[in-house]
């Protein structure tokens, strides 16, 4: 047994989809669009509250954006599942990039929709890439896997995904500020327009690729119903999606940093970018291990352990005092994290037939992407009500009642191999 381990090891390649020329696009492309949303989210910010001084504003922008994803999100999963991925991509950016042109253009000398209409011409433009987003992640989900060349490299895959993108968000909000603040508004703007267009660019090298062959044809209706049943009678699936869930939306502490650096650790606002940088730099870490040492064996035990220890992480950070052992917890929340999604990623896409990718990617994106928001109105409301350290620390607890209900009722999902599976 431990010969064939090593010699798995031995065989494995942590660059091989690096090889793969449309992947090595695809991820540039990852890259780019990543770091122009960032940007984006941030010069967004500043522009809204430097009009309307006013915080509520800001809870409005996400929510701009967050509805219209969710609301198309299903949809947006069918299609993916009845027109080739790269067509729905290409026109998704192509909106996205006149989402950006809009903006920059907004902030020029001559523009004067701003100083008639307000902030309601941003709102607009985020509820519009809204949406765009809400028909993109199902579309770049579910187009991945064709450009790889089987299945046995989807965790190598998700893997340099899951480090391009948190690498971009890690980076993206850092030059955001930079540009904005030596450069203007205008420049911050058009770097996050030229960013747009390079992954369009991008996006558009990458080879045509067919439609999975759908064995079991459905109209919008059965077809919806079939995606979602899928997922729901699919326990391990379930289970790693749900798991991941409401490990987000009790075990986030995100939105309560900024109490955390002015009131308990004391930091002021250089500390609570590095506080806010600090789970990101854990994910980042941990992807780029992961791609030499992938999970295979007792993949699903490691997942729980994994959440449990995220959970742990978010308790011990709770009632630090210390701002450097703050940070490593959250760190180490980062990493857990890392481990966890790409773990989840790689169940998904090796367990759902190809031709279903789009509508289960919608069901996950459902789950998991709403639960960011949400768990965040419930760290704050909690906070409010208990205070921003019983919030964190008990949000950690119940984090560590789901691992535990899980690892007791999902029985599949603590026994499952990886390798096994593909």
């Amino acid at each position: 047994m431990t010969d064939k381990k090593e010699q798995e090891k031995a065989k494995h390649d942590p660059y091989a989809v690096l090889r793969l020329p449309d992947f090595r696009l695809y991820i540039s492309a990852r890259l780019c669009i990543t770091l122009a949303m960032q940007i984006q989210a941030v010069i967004v910010g500043w522009q809204i509250y430097d009009i309307t001084k006013d915080p509520f504003s800001l809870g409005l922008i996400g929510l701009a954006e967050a509805i219209p994803s969710i609301v198309v999100s299903l949809y947006a999963g069918y299609l993916a599942d009845m027109v080739p991925r790269k067509k729905i991509i290409m026109v998704v950016v192509s909106v996205l990039m006149l989402c950006s042109a809009a903006l920059l253009y907004f902030t020029l000398d001559f523009s004067n929709v701003i100083a008639l209409f307000g902030v309601l011409p941003i709102y607009v433009i985020i509820f519009i890439s809204g949406i765009a987003r809400g028909f993109m992640n199902p579309a770049v989900f579910s187009f991945m896997p064709q450009l790889v060349t089987g299945k046995q490299l989807y965790a190598n895959a998700i893997t340099w995904s899951s480090t391009t993108w948190q690498a971009a968000s890690l980076v993206g909000p850092a030059i955001g500020g930079l540009v904005y603040g030596f450069y203007g508004i205008t420049a911050a703007y058009a770097t996050d327009a030229i960013l747009v267009f390079l992954s369009l660019v991008s996006f558009a090298l990458i080879g045509a690729k067919p439609l999975p062959e759908n064995i079991n044809p459905q109209n919008l209706k059965e077809s919806l119903r079939s995606g979602i049943n899928f997922v729901f009678s699919n326990q391990v699936i379930l289970n790693a999606i749900s798991l991941d869930m409401f490990a987000v939306l009790f075990g986030g502490a995100v939105a309560l940093l900024p109490i955390f650096a002015s009131d308990i650790l004391k930091t002021g606002p250089q500390g609570l970018g590095f506080l806010r940088a600090a789970p990101a730099v854990g994910s980042v870490l941990m992807a780029v291990w992961m791609a030499y040492h992938p999970i295979t064996v007792q993949a699903g035990k490691k997942m729980l352990w994994c959440v449990a220890g995220f959970g742990v992480s978010l308790i011990l950070f709770g009632f630090s005092t210390s701002f450097w052992f703050s940070l490593v917890m959250l760190i180490l929340s980062g990493a857990f994290d890392s481990i966890s999604v790409i773990i989840r990623s790689t169940l998904i896409h090796t367990l759902t037939p190809e031709y279903m990718k789009g509508r289960v990617s919608s069901v996950n994106s459902i789950f998991v992407g709403s639960s960011n928001e949400i768990g965040a109105f419930r760290a704050g409301a909690m906070a409010s009500w208990l205070g921003a350290v019983p919030s964190v620390v008990l949000g950690g607890l119940i984090t560590l009642g789901v691992v535990g209900f899980t690892a007791l009722k999902a029985d599949k999902l603590r026994t499952l191999d990886l390798h096994t599976e593909e």
